[in-house]
């Protein structure tokens, strides 16, 4: 029996009209529905992947900001020590100081920005308040242990100095990722906000140095 063309074609025919309905519906559908499973996970892939980036930066935020309230406890430990040897020069600025320092809050990560301004509000009032007081008591200002401490106080200005730029830093590069396409379109779906920066007091920027 001579094979042509057209014998094959009905060949083709045949097989398929002995397709059941379901057998059929699954040649015709089988490519878009892989196609379809393709996509969903390549769109689950990138979500975790995004949700991970964000989750990565904001725990990055927030060690920043706790290493913000360390340096902030040291100088409020280093202004309570001040604040005692006031108190045989001034009791009304000593108790000055006293409420200024009952001011006192710990930072940590879960601390807002706004928290740690108005720390940074407290120790930079307090501060200035013991200056005056040196300028007023030169004899407080040749203490050795006010000499000491404000050494020490400047060790930790520096240190604060240092911790807010780098949480500056990460706070920048957490809300440039919560800004950018396509971030942002699932930043609010896992409840990322955008951050606030830490800001320098601008009695700290007028005032003079600590230094003896």
């Amino acid at each position: 029996m001579l094979m042509t063309p057209r014998y094959f074609y009905g060949k083709i025919q045949s097989n398929y009209c002995n397709l059941t309905t379901y057998e059929k519906r699954f040649n015709f559908m089988g490519p878009g529905i892989i196609t379809l499973i393709a996509v969903v996970a390549v769109l689950i892939l990138w979500v975790i992947s995004s949700q991970r980036k964000l989750v990565k930066l904001d725990e990055m935020c927030k060690n920043a900001l706790s290493q913000i309230g360390v340096q902030q406890n040291s100088r409020w430990d280093a202004l309570g020590a001040l604040a005692d040897l006031t108190k045989q020069y001034d009791d009304h600025e000593y108790n000055t100081l006293v409420d200024v320092i009952g001011r006192r809050r710990s930072i940590t990560g879960n601390s807002s920005v706004a928290d740690a301004n108005a720390q940074e509000n407290a120790i930079t009032e307090a501060m200035g308040k013991i200056m005056a007081i040196s300028e007023s008591y030169p004899n407080l200002k040749a203490d050795a242990m006010y000499t000491k401490t404000m050494d020490s106080v400047n060790q930790y200005e520096q240190n604060v100095r240092m911790s807010r730029m780098t949480c500056n830093d990460t706070l920048t590069k957490y809300n440039r990722l919560l800004r950018q396409i396509p971030t942002c379109f699932i930043a609010g779906m896992f409840g990322f906000v955008n951050r606030e920066y830490l800001e320098t007091p601008v009695e700290k920027q007028a005032m003079p140095s600590m230094k003896r």
